[in-house]
């Protein structure tokens, strides 16, 4: 019985759907992680009977004919890339932006990566870099004397010096925003790479038109939304469920014409 497959289908497709929702769940505590939700497309059709053929030599024509699908599959994972909260860590070197925008991250391989995730550091050198030590681009050096640190809303550091009473501003954080930021593809670590689907990056300064702005020792949160998320775990679970039921009742079917056949 073809409802054997297409059930299985189902089956599969919610498989794929918990799979999602639980790495949502998992890191509702990462920073500036984005929310990923399945998308789904049914299978082709067989058409029993086409819909408007001939049903009669008078040319009358068929009005809705006979379709019967093969199920469903999953065509996506898209990324939901809505703002997080905000959250204030009290912390001179964290991050965050609001609104349009990436971080630029110095890759190992050459490659420049894009993040979210505006957690920090200084390194030995004294240059701003993430929690896995990669430098932020361009390179923002802290030198060893200075006493105070500033990250204007335009993303300009600053920094006082010992023995003086002026700023000194030590560079600007630029960001990157995208035409189609969903395309960026996710390897892992809170940073994204450029995509064909992407678009190439259009670097600015924080403040720019169309772009978002920086804000110091504040934090994105993920956007993840527990109530939204145990919900649809909930639903993914009762469509399994209803999928199994119709093997167990196609089986049940079989299992009685084979007795009538005997």
């Amino acid at each position: 019985m073809r409802s054997l497959q297409t059930a299985a289908t189902g089956m599969h497709a919610q498989e794929r759907n918990v799979e999602v929702i639980s790495h949502n769940i998992a890191n509702m505590r990462t920073t500036g992680y984005k929310q990923i939700r399945a998308e789904f497309q049914d299978l082709l059709y067989q058409d029993l009977r086409r819909v408007g053929s001939s049903s009669s030599e008078n040319g009358t024509k068929v009005p809705t004919g006979i379709q019967i699908g093969y199920g469903v599959k999953t065509a996506a994972t898209s990324r939901i890339m809505s703002q997080g909260s905000l959250q204030s860590t009290e912390k001179d070197y964290d991050v965050a932006i609001r609104g349009e925008g990436f971080l630029r991250i110095a890759l190992p391989d050459g490659q420049t990566g894009y993040s979210r995730d505006g957690s920090l550091e200084l390194d030995a050198s004294g240059n701003l870099v993430t929690l896995d030590g990669y430098l932020v681009e361009p390179t923002i050096t802290v030198p060893n004397n200075a006493k105070s640190f500033s990250i204007s809303k335009g993303g300009v550091v600053e920094v006082t010096l010992d023995g003086q009473t002026a700023p000194t501003s030590l560079g600007t954080i630029q960001i990157a925003r995208f035409v189609n930021k969903s395309g960026l593809s996710s390897i892992g670590d809170n940073l994204y790479l450029e995509t064909a689907a992407s678009g190439e990056p259009v670097v600015g300064n924080p403040g720019d038109d169309g772009f978002g702005t920086t804000m110091q020792r504040f934090l994105e949160a993920s956007n993840v939304n527990a109530v939204a998320e145990l919900s649809d775990l909930i639903a993914a679970q009762r469509a399994y469920e209803m999928n199994a039921k119709v093997i167990s009742s196609s089986d049940e079917m079989m299992q009685t014409t084979s007795n009538i056949l005997r």
